[in-house]
């Protein structure tokens, strides 16, 4: 689940003209990373909403600028399997 997740998060990156070459689980989603800003944080936390049904808190996008992709996509696939 965990690899789905993170191709779907790249392909998402992509989609949002993000320069997703070079990208790995090491790779911060904020600043000195991905650089991602609020609201495209907020865009990218939507789409993976849709996608797996899962929900994020306006507590948690503070936290989730601070992840690495690996962790945001572990972060994903857990709540994913909790669901089942």
């Amino acid at each position: 689940m965990k690899d789905e997740v993170r191709a779907f998060v790249i392909a998402q990156l992509q989609d949002m003209n993000y320069d997703v070459d070079g990208i790995d689980d090491d790779t911060t989603l904020g600043p000195a990373g991905v650089d991602l800003e609020s609201l495209a944080l907020a865009d990218l936390s939507v789409r993976v909403e849709d996608k797996y049904g899962v929900r994020f808190s306006d507590d948690e996008s503070e936290q989730l600028a601070l992840m690495t992709v690996g962790e945001f996509t572990t972060e994903v696939a857990g709540r994913v399997a909790q669901q089942v």
